[in-house]
This record gives structure tokens, C-alpha cells and sequence, in this order.
């Protein structure tokens, strides 16, 4: 399985529309934060987390909310790191530029979503970004990264591994 989602070219197209999925539900997501009239405030999903009004969070979590909007009351970091993640994230995606990096950022997101009690389509979404983190760059090598690994690759020679064989 591993070598099929790793070196296969049936295996990098499959990942190819699920990386795509993903980054349209990604940028979708932040523009619509972003474009929303009213703006986008992360006050309702913390405050939510830190009274237990949504699903139960995880008690490190909201501490770790708690600590860093303190006790909920100064979301402002908050307010432009989702939406802008987002479509970040889901532009990075949807180009296949970055996408291991993307793919992370997204599992991260997906995971902070999910330990503050908000369930929706977070764990879907983790399994499919942990599926493109396991098949490396052959979730990307239909996309930018096609060009842009390599060349990153020469000038961090710490970078290597696996790529030659694919490639070839």
C-alpha cells in the first residue's frame, strides 16, 4: 500500500482529486470568513470551547485557548489566522504548491477544530490530509510542486530522498 500511494502514477492522480476536494472546501471556507459582511470573529467557536457549550473540548486545549486569548477575551489573532490560513492553505492545495507543507497546516487546523469540541468535517478531513502526508510528493506531482521540489531540493541538499525514483 505504501509503495502504491508513494511511487504509483494511478495512485497520484486519485490523490490529485483529493487534494483538489480539499482545497476547494478550504478556500471556500476562508473566503467566506474573509468576505462575510459582518467579518469573521473566532469569539463564538472559544468561548464556546472555554464554557463547554459546544462538544466537549479537551481540558490541555482550552487551557491552552484560555492562555493564549486570554480567558477568551482577545481573539484578534484568532480572527486572522483561520480565514487566511484557509485559503492559504486551500490555494496551496488546489495549485499543488507546497502541498506537504499545506497538507500539515490543514491537519493542524482540522485537529485545533476538532480539540475545541467542533466536529463537522474534521475528521474526514484529517484522514485525507493524513493520506497525502504518507504519499509524500506524490500527492503533488501533479501540480506546481512537480517544479518546485526539485528545485528546492538543489539548493537544501538536505532535502533529498525518494524524489529520483519517482521521477524516473
Amino acid at each position: 500500500m505504501m509503495n502504491f500511494l508513494r511511487q504509483s502514477r494511478t495512485a497520484s492522480l486519485i490523490l490529485t482529486l483529493i487534494r483538489v476536494f480539499l482545497g476547494v472546501q478550504w478556500l471556500e471556507a476562508g473566503l467566506g470568513k474573509l468576505l462575510a459582511e459582518e467579518g469573521f470573529s473566532a469569539s463564538g467557536i472559544i468561548s464556546g470551547a472555554l464554557n463547554g457549550n459546544a462538544n466537549p473540548a479537551y481540558p490541555w486545549f482550552t487551557s491552552f485557548l484560555s492562555f493564549t486569548t486570554n480567558a477568551g477575551e482577545n481573539t484578534f489573532l484568532f480572527d486572522s489566522l483561520i480565514p487566511w490560513g484557509q485559503v492559504l492553505v486551500g490555494l496551496a492545495l488546489i495549485f499543488g504548491a507546497f502541498t506537504l507543507l499545506a497538507g500539515w497546516a490543514g491537519l493542524l487546523m482540522n485537529s485545533s477544530f476538532l480539540l475545541a469540541g467542533i466536529i463537522s468535517e474534521n475528521p474526514t478531513f484529517i484522514y485525507l490530509q493524513i493520506i497525502i502526508l504518507i504519499a509524500g510528493f506524490n500527492s503533488a506531482r501533479v501540480g506546481l510542486d512537480y517544479w518546485i521540489t526539485p528545485m528546492l531540493r538543489r539548493k537544501f541538499p538536505f532535502l533529498h530522498n525518494d524524489i529520483s525514483t519517482i521521477r524516473s
